[in-house]
């Protein structure tokens, strides 16, 4: 496995546990039945706020895999691998992890910047499979 496809892995499933925090939260606002039973889970008692924040960072996660999926599947499938795109890999793990803690603890500097790490780290992988690095 190259080191592209194995942080690609790790930040699918990062993504993938993401919810887990938020639903906590449901269970504790408004109890295990109406949580199971509610057919929407936008009704019911609100999440905490900070739960809201992270519902939004793993939509945010979730939005931004639909790009580094697939450019690292690229990268895979034609033989690309550079040094700038392993660490843009790995970069962008870290940078998904501090984007969703930063985005649900409501530090808005930080938030921005670890998107933009990884939207960078992005822009390298797809750089590379261009051939313009």
């Amino acid at each position: 496995m190259t080191t592209e496809l194995y942080w690609l892995v790790l930040t699918v499933l990062m993504t993938a546990l993401f919810w887990v925090p938020y639903v906590l939260d449901r269970l504790a606002v408004r109890g295990l039945w109406p949580t199971l039973a509610s057919p929407k889970p936008e009704s019911g008692e609100q999440h905490s706020l900070w739960a809201q924040r992270a519902i939004k960072a793993h939509q945010n996660a979730v939005e931004n895999l639909a790009i580094f999926v697939p450019a690292v599947l690229v990268a895979h499938l034609l033989g690309v691998s550079t040094p700038a795109t392993r660490l843009a890999a790995a970069a962008y793990f870290f940078a998904r992890l501090v984007h969703f803690l930063v985005y649900t603890a409501g530090v808005p500097v930080l938030r921005t910047l670890a998107f933009a790490v990884g939207w960078v780290c992005q822009l390298v992988i797809l750089a590379g499979i261009l051939g313009w690095m």
